[in-house]
Formats: structure tokens, sequence, C-alpha cells
């Protein structure tokens, strides 16, 4: 099947412990059907023999024998089904981790194609289920196939005729299963499509929480999660409503088997062509290869319900990384902070129709200060983002220190580069901990440097545990402003080479703003520093000021000499002069 290929490819790579754990599953289970096996065979003997002969001796004897096979047969499941779990375990472990980490070499194009909540689905629900049918393939689909040959052979053994009565019921099980199986697949495809839309839906108000209440949405947020839950719930639904009838319909096959085996097997046990304790036997053993019959269906749901989640789960892990470090090239340093664009296009899906930036060229000296301005959806950030290459240029060449940046090894390249994003992202622990993402070996006394020149040392040392002050997930616990100077702090601390602030002064006020411009000149002259800004005075002593507009290079200069020349340049200032605006230029 194909399904059990996916698993051995998910199943690669997993700790020893929990590989001897798989293997030593299935042979403990294997005891136990040996011995539940032998049980009805004991039981007739002690029947046909002990009691026909009246002879007690025999009947203890062989009854102890018998208790001894059930206690073996205890332990051999109870030891199985602890491997079983250990063996679960690891493989969820292992899986999430692979797929964890191959989510970690993924490039922004990568991560925009399966979506945030898509992914957490998978790393989740999509395991669980994967982990819970890997149990039962371990554990069951050995004891099961297992238990239906050696029950049908011993009842071939007792008695042929009766034997092919039960038989019957194989196909008909068979042919149930396969059709139902069909059926059910891509009602459970659907359904976890509808799980990724109630993740999206949770994330997205969980994130703007603070947004929700202060809009007084709340019951607007609950309708939305209300449909997106009963989505799941009609999915869950018409994904199992088809699957429960196998349970009835293995229930009848069943119980007709038996009846016709009781029905049959009394007249020969009247008739003396069959023992009393054969019949008995032979009605444990017909129980016991039902039984396997019915497990093995339910295995087969269990492999239908989750082998959705196996192929979304390999589609993650198939994923090949559209920007990846070079093969052939040698390792190179990243020399200076200069950067060349020429005739560089991008678009986000790949297609020369839908670029979002257009045949753009220029040149930034290392050292320099550069201002970069334009309208919203002008392309500001994408065009910074292709510099550490979190994107890959559709045409043209990106080069960073006079070398093309495909060149370099992905971490020389962007430990070279630090970016404060648009959307300042803080992580749980302490402040000093969120400071040692610039330089994990960072001295106590480069931290403090790094948060003066941030502007924010000051408020840092306010709170009482210092820089030991914990932050809640995404730095709940402190404003926009603080946020942002904790992330230029962090980004110099990289020592980088080149330094991008994409809106990453907005959250404050202007003479604050001031300081950080002052403090980066003197703490980093040698660093290029990339600002886009909304505001002018933000850029307005940059060295060279780049002009966007809708993904072109509309013109470039310093601030007077796009006063003169530049219309969309002067527009933005005359508006911000006149009180006009704090106009939004923001990506």
């Amino acid at each position: 099947m194909e399904i059990m290929s996916d698993i051995k490819k998910i199943v690669s790579g997993m700790e020893k412990r929990y590989v001897v754990n798989t293997a030593l599953s299935p042979v403990t289970m294997i005891g136990e059907v040996l011995m539940e096996i032998y049980i009805p065979f004991i039981m007739a003997r002690i029947i046909d023999v002990g009691i026909a002969n009246n002879d007690l001796g025999y009947v203890v004897k062989t009854g102890l024998f018998m208790i001894l096979c059930a206690v073996l047969s205890l332990l051999c499941g109870a030891l199985g089904a602890r491997f079983a779990a250990v063996a679960s375990q690891g493989f969820s472990h292992n899986l999430r981790r692979k797929l964890f980490a191959k989510v970690q070499t993924f490039s922004f194009a990568n991560i925009d194609k399966f979506s945030t909540a898509s992914l957490v689905t998978r790393l989740t629900t999509d395991v669980t289920n994967t982990q819970n049918v890997y149990q039962m393939i371990i554990r069951i689909c050995i004891r099961a196939p297992f238990m239906l040959i050696a029950g049908s052979v011993m009842a071939f053994r007792i008695n042929r005729e009766l034997a092919y009565l039960f038989l019957v019921a194989i196909p008909i099980l068979a042919a149930a299963i396969l059709f139902i199986s069909a059926k059910a697949h891509p009602r459970f495809e659907a359904m976890l499509k509808k799980y990724d839309r109630l993740n999206s839906t949770i994330q997205e108000n969980l994130i703007g929480i603070r947004v929700v209440k202060a809009y007084v949405r709340g019951e607007y947020e609950e309708e939305k999660f209300k449909e997106s839950a009963d989505g799941v719930r009609a999915a869950q639904v018409n994904a199992e409503k088809i699957i429960i009838f196998l349970m009835p319909v293995m229930q009848l096959v069943m119980y007709i088997s038996m009846i016709a085996v009781m029905w049959f097997g009394g007249k020969q046990v009247v008739a003396g062509s069959m023992k009393a304790g054969e019949l008995i036997s032979f009605f444990t053993y017909v129980t016991q290869v039902l039984s396997s019959l019915m497990m093995l269906g339910m295995i087969f749901v269990s492999v239908v319900m989750s082998r959705a989640s196996v192929e979304r789960i390999c589609e993650v892990l198939d994923e090949t990384p559209d920007i990846a470090n070079p093969s052939d090239a040698p390792l190179m340093s990243v020399r200076d902070g200069s950067v060349e664009f020429s005739g560089v296009s991008f678009s986000y899906n790949r297609s020369e129709e839908n670029c979002v930036l257009q045949n753009v060229s220029f040149n930034i000296k290392s050292g320099q200060v550069v201002g970069i301005i334009g309208g919203t959806g002008s392309s500001k950030t994408t065009l910074v983002s292709l510099i550490p290459r979190l994107y890959d240029t559709l045409s043209g060449t990106v080069k960073v220190g006079g070398e093309n940046v495909k060149k370099y090894d992905l971490k020389t390249l962007r430990d070279s580069v630090a970016m404060v994003l648009q959307k300042n992202v803080l992580f749980s622990g302490t402040i000093m901990d969120n400071l040692r993402w610039g330089n994990e070996n960072a001295t106590e006394e480069e931290i403090l440097r790094a948060c003066r020149a941030a502007d924010a040392d000051s408020f840092v040392s306010s709170f009482p545990e210092g820089y030991q002050t914990e932050l809640g997930q995404g730095g709940v616990n402190v404003s926009g402003g603080q946020k942002q100077r904790l992330c230029i702090a962090r980004a110099l601390l990289k020592n980088p080479k080149i330094l991008i602030l994409d809106d990453s002064t907005s959250a404050v006020d202007t003479a604050t703003e001031g300081r950080i411009r002052s403090a980066l000149k003197e703490i980093c002259p040698e660093t290029t520093k990339i600002i886009i800004a909304q505001r002018i005075s933000s850029v307005k002593d940059a060295d060279v000021i780049f002009v966007l507009d809708e993904g072109k290079l509309n013109g470039y200069g310093t601030h007077d000499e796009l006063l003169a020349d530049n219309e969309i340049y002067r527009e933005v200032f005359e508006s911000q002069q006149q009180g006009s605006g704090d106009a939004d230029l923001s990506e």
C-alpha cells in the first residue's frame, strides 16, 4: 500500500531504542497469539479426555497447564502493549522533530504555500492520527493476521466441513472494507482542510485579541469560530457516517457464521461424528478468526482515517526548499556592506505577469545610510527581503559585498545582515534571552552598549528584574515602542555588515528616533544602514533616498535633490509639513 511506503519514509531516522520497541511489540504479540491458540485445544482435551473418562487427575494437571498458558498470554499481551505505546510515542516525537526541522529550512515562499495554520495542524492533529495508526500497525497488524491464520489452521484440523462455513465470511468482509475505504478517504481529506480553517480562526483571534476587545468584536469572532467549528463537525459527521456502517456489517456476518457453526456442529455432535469438546474448541477458534477479521477491518478504518494525515505530512517532508545553499561554491565571508541590484524583478508566484518588483537597479556603497520611501504596496519590504535571500529574485541579480547572494552560505549571509521587521517579534523568556538572539555569546557590556544605542536601557533598567524580566509570549507585557527598541538592540548585537530597519521606529516619538539615529552613527559607522520609513524626517539625513512606486524605482537622490526633481517625494513631504498626515506609507 502507498500509505505503508509513506509511513516507512517518515519513520526513518527514529532513535534506536524506539526501533527496538517497534520490533519487540510484534514478537510479544505472536507469543500472545500462540498461547491463545493453544488454550482451546487444551480445553477440548479436558472435556473429551479428562471429563469423558472421569479422570480428575488429568483434569487438574491439564487445567493448571491451561492457566499457565493464560498467564503467559496475558504477560505477552501486556508487554506487547507497552512496547507498542513506547514505540508510537517515539515515532511521533521523531516525526514532529523531522517536520519542525524541515519547516526551518523553508523559505518564506514555501511557508506561504502551506500557510501557518495548516502547518500547525500537520504538526499536531495529523501527527497524532499517524501515531495512532502506527501503533495499530506494529501491534494489531501482526496479531490479527497471525491469529486469523493460526485459528483457521486449528479449525481445519478439527473439522474441515465446518471450517468452510466461516471462510465464506472473508470475501464478504473484504469487499465491504474496500468499498467503505474508497468512499471515506476523500471525506477525511475535506475534514482536515476544515481543521486548517479552524486553527487559522483560533490563531488569528488569539494574536489579535486586543484589537477584538478594543473594537468590541467578541460576538462577531464567536460567530466566526462557531461557523468554523460547525464546519469541522459537519465534515467529521460526513466522513464518519460511512465508516460506522462497517461495524454492523462485520457483526452481522460474524453472528451468521457462529449460528451456522452451532447448528451444523450440534448436529454432528448428536450424530456422533464430532465430540463435544471439539465443538467447543472449534467454536472458540471461529470466534478468534472472526474477531481477527473485525480487528483487521478496524485497522483499515484507522488507515483510511489517517491516510489523509500521512499524505499531508509527506507533502511537508517532500517539499523542496526553493532557497538552498550552493553545493559547489567555496565558503566565503561577506567582505563589506555594499549592495547592488541589477535588473531585479520578483513575483511571489514566480510568474512574470505578476511581478511586484520590476527591473530594479541601484548601488549602495558600504557604510552608507539609505532611506526607502514609497506608497502602500510599493514592495519596500519585499525589496529588502531579497538582500538576506529570504526570497529569491525572478530575474536579475542581487549582490552583497560584491558577490551574488546565491554564492554565499545562507548562514554566513544572514549573519551579516540584521533585519528589524515591521512586525516586531519577541519570544517567551527574559529580556536578556531575547537580546542574545543577536549574539548568544554577547557579554553584558556589549548588551548594555546595544541597548543604550537603541534607547532601551533606560526603560529596561526601570523594571524590578531589569534584564531578567520575563516577557510574555510575543512580548505582550512591553509597549510597541519598547518592543521596537529591544528588537533594534537585538539586531545591533549581530554586529552586521548591513542593518535593515523596516519602519522599526514608527512606535517611538521623534525625539527618541533622533537619539537612536545618532547612536547608530556612533556605534556602527561602517555598517550599511537601510531605513524604510513613513516619516520623511526619518530618512531626511540619509546619504541617498530611494523612492519606490508600484514596484518600480521612481527616483533616488538626497533629500534636497528629490524635493527638487521627484513629484512623489515632494507630495509626501508637503503633506507631512502641512500636518495632514503622518501619511501612511507603510508596506
